[in-house]
């Protein structure tokens, strides 16, 4: 990918990317990655190919990523040992943000577990398996299903950061009145919602996050590939950035909003690499225009 449109390339790093800061001592690059992708079909069990995996996470703190957001649950266990495996002991620069509120059944499914005795066995769990002494960012994710308050689970975690296990706390999956609440609890330093170029559901948490520099991370930052909705409007801007489509949604997600950390999530060392070539291109207002309106959702 080139970033200029006179064909001329860019260094790859994600420092190309701006940085964003979470609270007020993590600064962390703009483009992250998430390990969603790293264990097996369904994010259950081990990687096709386990020491491509671990090259992949080694190859994104080469290129500057130092912010990698990942789960207990996420295989389960898998994604965490993989990060441990390939990357322990730590950049003193990196930040590994997980999260909790969610289990794994046995036939894969996903369902909520947010009582406050399995939060607090969670954050240890995560400890445990990352080798961390202190987690740098809890996400407390809501799930539909859940019997308890969202509140009092937000409450759990932040009397395990009054104890020293969590630094930061953020919050997943919410609606601006669930994050209202959260903050009544406790400071929130970062949202992770589902939101895309194609799928804006939730501009209004968007907003607010921007306003307040809230860092807002992006879930499935390239919309699971469903960039039909533009016709050929992302094919122009392909064309003249020389980039492909899901880096087209990269950099529209970086221009969207200045705390915008996205965290695309890749298998592959080569797909990582065109995920991070995104990191340097902004673009104007008039292309962030021809992109503001889907033709369908």
């Amino acid at each position: 990918m080139t970033s200029e449109k006179n064909g001329e390339p860019k260094e790859l790093s994600a420092q190309a990317s701006g940085t964003v800061t979470l609270g007020k001592n993590l600064v962390v690059n703009r483009l992250g990655f998430g390990t969603m992708r790293l264990p097996g079909p369904g994010v259950w069990g081990e990687p096709t190919h386990p020491t491509e995996a671990k090259a992949v996470l080694q190859r994104a703190v080469e290129l500057g990523v130092n912010f990698i957001d990942t789960a207990a649950y996420y295989g389960p266990e898998v994604a965490n040992r993989l990060i441990q495996e390939a990357l322990y002991p730590y950049p003193e620069e990196l930040v590994i943000a997980t999260k909790v509120g969610a289990k794994r059944g046995a036939d894969q499914s996903w369902s909520a577990d947010m009582r406050p005795e399995r939060l607090r066995a969670a954050c240890e769990e995560n400890r445990r398996q990352l080798r961390l002494e202190s987690l740098h960012l809890v996400h407390c994710r809501y799930m539909e299903d859940s019997d308890v308050p969202f509140t009092e689970a937000v409450g759990m975690l932040a009397e395990l950061q009054r104890e020293g296990l969590i630094r930061h706390i953020g919050v997943s999956n919410v609606t601006l009145q669930q994050l209202r609440a959260a903050q009544a609890v406790t400071s929130i330093v970062s949202v992770q919602n589902f939101y895309n170029v194609a799928f804006r559901q939730g501009e209004d948490v968007l907003e607010v996050c921007t306003r307040e520099q809230i860092a807002f991370i992006p879930a499935f930052p390239l919309a699971m590939g469903q960039f039909e909705h533009f016709g050929n409007r992302l094919d122009t801007l392909s064309q003249r950035y020389h980039a492909t489509t899901a880096q087209i949604a990269l950099a529209w997600l970086l221009t969207r909003s200045p705390i915008m950390l996205p965290i695309p999530g890749t298998s592959l060392r080569l797909h990582l690499e065109e995920n991070i070539a995104a990191a340097s291109v902004r673009f104007t207002e008039e292309e962030m225009m021809a992109l503001e309106h889907p033709i369908s959702l």
